[in-house]
């Protein structure tokens, strides 16, 4: 069955549909010995050779795999780094084999829960914009900023790049003189938190992220991995988003459906059909509805 060669790319696990996208149009994918540099070709996995860079990709039967991992600080979430540093993939020397790459990513001075994956949809969905999933921060910040600052912030700043979305702040404990607080965020600008909390004049001393949609940090240690259960993956897969997110489908607590008429057989009431005032014009319309109403035409009658 043929499908298309970013798709079938993104499921193997060499890279995020987009990149994968860039690659080919890079020329750094052929298949069956031939470059191709279009978008939207087909190819057959079972009997198509695909490689990229030279190396064969294996496109049949590639078990789909999700990790977390407590990405510790002075690591940086990609798979390969110029200056040399520590990347999530020297911490989970499975992912290389497995080709594992990073969902979304984490500066290198905040540690915290990265996950990597081989599913290009899954990671699509967690990092796409219109999905919305939460990521949860533990952040510890210099000073005590005043509920004026955080109102501030939870309803949003201007940024470089547009005004952030309303965040969702709340204070944990005073320690020395620092505070550490808990912030829930929809977006994912770049050193986002970072740059809010430096507009009111609280810099961030440490940040950890703690949950991405419905997967928590856990017990996990920096350093540490594990993989995700099955009910975790299932709710990644289906798009569910965290119990505690409100949206225009969600309801406040304590919200109620209204309550539904019935008649004596226990049956939904019927709402009676609304009466109209006024003429009615051909075709329909009355003075409720704000349909133009025919005018009445006065006749004269002869003396």
């Amino acid at each position: 069955m043929e499908e298309r060669l970013q798709k079938a790319l993104a499921r193997a696990g060499v890279a995020a549909r987009r990149k994968s996208e860039e690659l080919i149009k890079q020329g750094r994918v052929t298949v069956n010995g031939r470059v191709v540099s279009e978008l939207g070709t087909k190819i057959d996995p079972e009997s198509d050779e695909v490689r990229v860079d030279g190396e064969r990709v294996r496109l049949d039967g590639v078990p789909e795999q999700t990790f977390a991992l407590y990405k510790p600080r002075g690591v940086v979430s990609t798979t390969s780094d110029e200056l040399g540093r520590r990347t999530v993939l020297d911490l989970l020397p499975a992912a290389r084999t497995m080709r594992l790459f990073p969902v979304g990513r984490l500066d290198a001075e905040t540690e915290g829960l990265i996950l990597l994956t081989n599913n290009g949809r899954l990671a699509n969905r967690l990092t796409h914009p219109r999905y919305e999933h939460e990521k949860e921060y533990r952040v510890k910040v210099f000073g005590v900023p005043s509920d004026e600052n955080l109102e501030r912030l939870r309803k949003g700043v201007p940024l470089e790049e547009g005004k952030t979305l309303p965040a969702r702040i709340s204070i944990e404990r005073a320690e020395d003189e620092n505070t550490w607080l808990r912030v829930i965020l929809r977006e994912g600008k770049k050193r986002q938190i970072r740059r809010m909390f430096e507009i009111i004049g609280h810099p961030v001393r440490r940040l950890i992220r703690v949950r991405m949609g419905p997967i928590e940090l856990g017990a996990l240690k920096p350093g540490e991995s594990r993989e995700l259960t099955a009910e975790e993956y299932d709710d990644l897969a289906a798009g569910r988003r965290s119990p505690a997110r409100m949206t225009k489908r969600t309801r406040k607590p304590g919200w109620a459906a209204p309550k539904v008429r019935t008649d004596r057989t226990g049956r939904p009431r019927r709402r009676p059909p609304r009466r109209t005032t006024g003429n009615v014009p051909e075709g329909g319309g009355s003075r409720r509805s704000g349909q133009p109403q025919a005018k009445k035409r006065k006749h004269r009658t002869e003396k």
